[in-house]
């Protein structure tokens, strides 16, 4: 019989304890995941795009007879007002009105008389369609209120309506700029004739701002000549803008007029819009990568007040959200949870620290997120980014 002695002790011990290292080596470990907790929350669909904004009316100035213009004494940003002085100009030393220039100058100033008359039946003819889109509007308000029409035709008569009243405004400020149109034009005409002696009578030509508004642009600054027709300045109301949005032609296909609009990252609040205008041709445009798109202009109304985007401008660019569809309370997981499992999506959930695999069945995805329509109840953990090693009943540990 073997005596047991600590040495035989000894390589006993050091050789279970190697053992123990060979069994726990080869033990399966567990997976490091992350997860989600399943919610009910707000999702919604939405087509994004970046646009800009633009003047619904923009006016350029320009020069209504050749002459010598003084210095623009406003700036680019300031605030004018309707009838305000903006330039002055002063005759050349030459001819400006001979017999054949008299007579294109009185042409000039009938076409201009016949242009305000026409400007007036516009405004007149827009007050009828303003008023008649207003009462429809508010007919199919009450209507809807009463849950007499669906929703789609109360959003029309309210889009007829904000463009009846935006085609009024334009057709008013038609009239007035028609008007100083009509101004410039009878003092064109009434210009003193050339002297005997050759010298004009140096008569001075102001020319008004049309509007209250604010300056764009200066195009002619400095002093000097300017030809009759050449443009000085542009001025605009900030208080009626647009939006122009450029979108795939397959994503315009599931728009449609009245449709809601979120605009963001412009630097201020988030505004509200509509679509207003969907138009029906489409163009080519070349992305970033060199391919070949077509695109269709969308125009969004701005429903937001201007107190709202006091500092928002023409032509600064803002992120337009078109939302398709939404709902305040959705049972939803990150789509990162989702894999494909046969002809259907399945995620893995964490039941007792082990993996199990549960077959949904999913709806609208939003975003990064997912509607579940089944296979799922809310505090349901899901795991996101699942490893494609990950198998039913995987140990898995929460990342840290």
């Amino acid at each position: 019989m073997k005596l047991i002695t600590p040495k035989r002790i000894f390589l006993t011990l050091a050789g279970l304890l190697i053992l123990g290292f060979i069994v726990y080596g080869l033990r399966p470990q567990p997976h490091f995941v992350s997860t989600f907790t399943v919610v009910e929350a707000p999702l919604s669909v939405v087509i994004e795009e970046e646009g800009k904004t633009r003047l619904i009316d923009r006016y350029q100035i320009s020069a209504p007879i050749d002459g010598f213009a003084q210095r623009i004494a406003v700036r680019a940003g300031d605030y004018i007002q309707q009838g305000q002085p903006l330039v002055t100009l002063e005759p050349l030393y030459s001819g400006l009105l001979d017999a054949r220039s008299q007579a294109v100058a009185e042409a000039h100033l009938s076409a201009a008389e016949g242009a305000l008359k026409a400007a007036q039946e516009s405004v007149t003819a827009a007050q009828a369609e303003a008023k008649l889109a207003a009462a429809e509007f508010k007919r199919l308000k009450k209507l809807y209120q009463e849950q007499v029409i669906m929703r789609s035709e109360y959003e029309r008569a309210l889009a007829a309506d904000s463009r009846a009243r935006a085609a009024l405004r334009s057709a008013v400020f038609n009239a007035q700029v028609a008007e100083f149109d009509l101004e410039a034009a009878r003092v064109q005409a009434h210009t003193p004739k050339i002297q005997a002696d050759g010298l004009a009578a140096r008569q001075q030509t102001t020319v008004h701002s049309p509007i209250d508004g604010q300056i764009l642009r200066l195009l002619q600054e400095s002093e000097g000549v300017v030809r009759m027709g050449e443009t000085l300045l542009e001025i605009g109301n900030l208080s009626a803008l647009e939006v122009i949005v450029e979108l795939l032609s397959s994503d315009a296909v599931r728009l449609r007029p009245g449709l809601d609009v979120k605009l963001e990252y412009w630097g201020g609040p988030t505004l509200d819009g509509i679509v207003q205008t969907i138009e029906p041709t489409a163009f080519t445009k070349v992305s970033a990568l060199g391919v070949e798109e077509q695109r269709v202009n969308v125009i969004v109304a701005i429903r937001s007040p201007l107190e709202a985007r006091p500092s928002l401008g023409d032509g600064y660019r803002v992120t337009a959200q078109f939302i398709l569809w939404e709902d305040e309370q959705i049972l939803q997981i990150p789509s990162s949870a989702l894999f494909r499992s046969g002809e259907g999506w399945s995620v893995f959930t964490v039941v007792d620290d082990k993996a199990k695999k549960q077959t949904v069945s999913t709806g609208r995805q939003g975003g990064l997120n997912v509607q579940v329509l089944d296979g799922l109840n809310v505090d349901d953990r899901v795991i996101i980014h699942p490893d494609p090693q990950l198998a039913e009943g995987s140990s898995v540990r929460l990342t840290p």
